[in-house]
């Protein structure tokens, strides 16, 4: 399951850090355990707070949840033949109304299914749109979560005031909020270089000063350390 979905470590450490347990939570409370329990949620941290890692692993560990990472690129078609993939449904033949109705038929069969669009702020208004329709017929069906930097923030509370078709719609279905992630800490950081194998104090503090809280820039640092101490053994 894990490399269907593209769930990969690369033989990195993962650490639980302040970001993870809570988007973690989060993840479950929108999952819930019980039909009709099922939340909306819309998540948003900063690039590199560790977002997309913590929704794999999500994924992976509980059945029924479904991590999509979103592109650019995508249209609706594209963006159902995503979502039909991480569901293992065949897509072959189907129009987008038949996969909809095909999709939602599938969800509604299922115990609490979770959907996660992550970087959700990439996608186009017409994919966007499609937030709007799965929360219509899935309500308390399927726990819904847009996963994003604050750019998805800014973005549909200026569509709203500027009165841009479906942005109210989409606002009003996350509760009119946005869960705002902190940010890990000195000691998240200081234990992923540690639990990674790097033990020198001063060079992980160097890490965590030069990295401004992006997890992908402590792993490359670490990473870095790690293969200038084995040069130099």
């Amino acid at each position: 399951l894990a490399a269907q979905i593209g769930f990969s470590t690369e033989g990195w450490v993962l650490v639980d850090t302040t970001v993870s347990n809570t988007l973690y939570q989060l993840l479950a409370d929108a999952q819930a355990t019980e039909h009709g329990e099922s939340e909306v949620h819309a998540i948003v941290g900063h690039a590199g707070c560790g977002k997309t890692a913590t929704a794999q692993k999500y994924a992976a560990e509980n059945k029924n949840a479904y991590h999509l990472v979103c592109s650019e690129y995508w249209n609706r078609k594209t963006f159902l033949l995503e979502l039909m993939e991480a569901m293992g449904l065949d897509s072959s033949g189907y129009t987008v109304n038949e996969m909809i109705r095909y999709i939602v038929k599938e969800l509604k069969s299922q115990k609490c299914p979770l959907i996660v669009m992550d970087e959700a702020d990439k996608l186009s208004d017409q994919v966007l749109y499609f937030f709007i329709t799965m929360y219509n017929q899935l309500e308390d069906y399927c726990g819904l979560v847009l996963l994003a930097t604050d750019f998805l923030e800014k973005r549909i509370k200026r569509g709203v005031q500027n009165k841009r078709k479906g942005y109210n719609e989409i606002f009003s279905r996350i509760g009119r909020r946005f869960i705002a992630l902190q940010g890990n800490t000195y000691d998240d950081q200081a234990a992923i270089c540690q639990a990674n194998g790097l033990a020198d104090p001063r060079a992980i503090e160097n890490i965590i000063d030069g990295s401004e809280s992006d997890l992908r820039r402590v792993k490359k640092l670490t990473k870095a350390n790690i293969k200038k101490v084995k040069k130099a053994a």
